[in-house]
């Protein structure tokens, strides 16, 4: 029956969604390493789920990047390199800018935070800054992750080019991936990561793209310092500074 298949579809595509969400935050979390190999069997067996919805999954991750797929081994997590890392953070850069050029031009797309209609949404993002800045002081990696993503999918969302947005969001995840294996070897996070998330907040409520600028170029220069030095040194800790995915 046509009503049958499309309540099945829906439900296929959440459970899909669902699984790559969570296989998503097991390798932000740490708990699945880069090159670490499983089939869509064993990921099946995990969720005590049908394969379709698995195999579905995992090549939607794929094609995030965040996944290699073996014809013959079935899956393995991407091992992002330094030089990955520092290609993602120059396109990530690229995309911002972008963002704050339109800004400057003058771009009709832009949802302006002090526009009564989009008020909730800036007060959402506002929400996001003070929870990712707060996880942050505190040294809470796992907890800054996910609303480190939220606030930047929400806040370049304010720019009115979903695809834009979309981009950048997949950027974000991929520059995270690459980050955590490195980061996760630091016993105490406090001091290291970026807190600056408000402070952009207002630069951009004020259309003051000069500092927005700035707080995201010494962003971006200071997480690839971290993340380079790390890398370097095996463990070692790094200076003191606010730095981070």
């Amino acid at each position: 029956m046509p009503g049958s298949t499309g309540t099945g579809a829906v439900t296929r595509s959440t459970l899909r969604q669902q699984i790559a969400d969570a296989l998503r935050d097991e390798v932000l979390a740490g708990r699945l390493k880069p090159g670490q190999e499983f089939t869509v069997k064993e990921i099946a067996e995990q969720y005590g789920v049908s394969a379709t919805p698995v195999r579905e999954a995992l090549v939607d991750l794929a094609a995030q990047g965040l996944l290699e797929a073996d014809q013959h081994r079935g899956f393995r997590v991407h091992e992002y390199s330094v030089a990955d890392y520092r290609g993602i953070i120059e396109a990530r850069g690229l995309v911002v800018e972008g963002m704050f050029t339109a800004l400057d031009d003058g771009h009709k797309g832009y949802r302006d935070l002090h526009e009564p209609q989009v008020a909730a949404a800036a007060a959402g993002v506002r929400r996001r800054a003070e929870e990712a800045q707060r996880a942050a002081r505190a040294g809470d990696l796992t907890v800054l992750i996910g609303y480190d993503l939220r606030f930047w999918r929400e806040l370049s969302t304010l720019f009115g080019n979903p695809y834009l947005a979309g981009f950048l969001h997949r950027l974000r995840v991929q520059s995270w991936v690459c980050a955590v294996q490195h980061l996760r070897r630091l016993t105490d996070l406090r001091g290291h990561l970026w807190a600056r998330h408000t402070e952009l907040v207002d630069a951009l409520s004020r259309r003051d793209t000069a500092t927005a600028r700035s707080i995201v170029t010494s962003y971006n220069a200071h997480s690839l310092a971290l993340i380079e030095q790390l890398a370097a040194h095996r463990g070692e800790a790094p200076g003191a500074g606010e730095n981070d995915g």
